[in-house]
């Protein structure tokens, strides 16, 4: 099942299940639910529902979750990436956070700020947290999911290394895309056999399964719960493969114009376009 959060022609914010190329609003018929990460938390999620349908090429999709509470992002999690970044490995999750109002939906510009000369790309997997918990262990860590979802954790390269801290890079707006919906857990089965692929106008320039993540989904949430609380809503970004733009060579950086696809089998296809800031 697909679940999208969306405005209506007349600008009102809801949210439905994607079936085909409608959407039904059960934002309208759900009052107590104002936001699909409320909608999350209630009886009715992962249930088949009717209501009002529009067509979905008539609404503006929005961020999946448009409010989270937490982004929890995760660098340096596929081999291949923590080799091109000549980076040591780590015991640990390498984590940082990313802003909310950092977020754009499928189909919003992607941009380049006028400060910035190297925009990046980073296809990822984000997982959205379901049911709440803290101290959860990897044997119940998928029973807290809630879904699956495509994300381009879009970084401006130059930022991000002003000093040892990542937080500028990751965090300028219209960088974070989040989209085009959420599928339910039940939608990922095989990890070994589900590809996540990044393109830059067309061409290919990352790729790898998601069981090829040096910490699992489970070992994220099971890490990620010992020092805070997972609420639902909360998103993980669970990190990119390698193939970035920035140890390309020549480098691959994004200008206005460019078209980014991340595409993961059975989750979705996100797509943005660049723009630069006037």
């Amino acid at each position: 099942m697909k679940y999208a959060s969306f405005k209506t022609l007349d600008g009102r914010a809801t949210y439905g299940i994607v079936e085909g190329a409608r959407i039904i609003d059960l934002g309208s018929s759900h009052p107590n639910a104002a936001t699909l990460k409320d909608f999350i938390a209630t009886a009715e999620f992962g249930k088949s529902l009717s209501g009002v349908e529009f067509e979905l090429n008539s609404v503006k999709l929005l961020p999946v979750i448009p409010n989270p509470g937490k982004i929890i992002c995760v660098g340096l999690n596929y081999q291949d990436h923590v080799k091109e970044m000549n980076r040591p490995g780590s015991e640990k999750p390498v984590l940082f956070m990313r802003s909310a109002n950092s977020q754009i939906a499928h189909g919003d510009p992607l941009v380049r700020a006028k400060v910035t000369e190297k925009l990046d790309y980073e296809g990822e997997l984000a997982v959205i947290i379901g049911k709440p918990g803290r101290y959860i262990s990897k044997d119940e860590a998928l029973s807290h999911v809630a879904g699956y979802a495509c994300y381009n954790d879009g970084t401006a390269r130059d930022w991000q290394r002003h000093t040892h801290h990542w937080t500028p890079g990751k965090n300028f707006d219209g960088t974070g895309a989040f989209g085009p919906w959420m599928v339910t857990a039940d939608a990922v089965k095989d990890r070994a056999t589900t590809f996540l692929t990044t393109r830059v106008n067309g061409q290919q320039v990352q790729r790898a399964s998601l069981a090829q993540m040096i910490f699992s989904i489970e070992e994220l949430i099971e890490y990620i719960s010992g020092y805070t609380t997972l609420e639902t809503g909360d998103v993980i970004v669970t990190g990119t493969p390698g193939g970035v733009g920035d140890k390309r060579k020549p480098p691959l950086y994004l200008s206005a114009g460019d078209t980014v696809d991340v595409d993961i089998d059975g989750v979705g296809l996100l797509q943005n376009t660049v723009v630069q800031e006037a």
